[in-house]
């Protein structure tokens, strides 16, 4: 007699367990029959299957093993960006020449009273980089700086310089990098540039 009541309380607390787990798994996702269903639409329409539904068997898992790997980066190529930021077509590029003595293109004029043997600068305005991707430089001409590191820009800058400007040092400067940004907008909390 007291195995039954032991029994009963077994197979109550059982089927409370049960229903306890049904409010706990996910129940969001499509049905077996839906994804059977979904195949079989998609390829009797004449359109390309967008998944098919393929038995795994040892023959097939044997297929697979000879087939090279998939990776995101064969199918979408490396957009990574490169370690040193490029100059990009609507970037703001300011350049600054140094001059080793007073007297040069860029040194302002000589002061009778005044005498100065240091090195003297210009500051070129920043300069928005238009669609053919090179910006001007006084007695240097257009300089081609879209898909150059500043660096390499200082550097040719100063080689066009050279005979024309005392001992010429050039910093070349990106003050904004728009090419690098995203503009987000549309049904946003708040649209921004990125």
């Amino acid at each position: 007699m007291r195995a039954l009541p032991l029994a009963l309380c077994t197979a109550l607390g059982t089927a409370l367990a049960v229903s306890g787990c049904s409010s706990m798994l996910p129940a969001a996702g499509p049905t077996t029959g839906a994804v059977v269903d979904g195949a079989d639409i998609a390829t009797s329409e004449g359109t390309f299957a967008r998944y098919e539904i393929v038995d795994l068997s040892a023959a097939t898992i044997e297929a697979l093993r000879g087939r090279a790997l998939d990776s995101l980066l064969a199918s979408f190529g490396d957009r990574r960006p490169s370690l040193e930021p490029v100059i990009g077509v609507g970037d703001y590029v300011a350049v600054s020449v140094w001059e080793a003595g007073s007297g040069g293109l860029f040194s302002g004029p000589l002061v009778a009273d005044r005498f100065s043997a240091g090195s003297k600068s210009a500051l070129i305005p920043e300069q928005v980089v238009p669609r053919d991707g090179a910006i001007s430089v006084p007695y240097a001409g257009r300089i081609q700086v879209a898909g150059r590191r500043p660096q390499d820009v200082q550097a040719l800058i100063e080689t066009e310089l050279a005979g024309k400007a005392i001992q010429p040092q050039v910093l070349v400067s990106v003050t904004k990098a728009v090419s690098q940004t995203v503009t987000v907008t549309g049904e946003v909390v708040a649209g921004a540039r990125v």
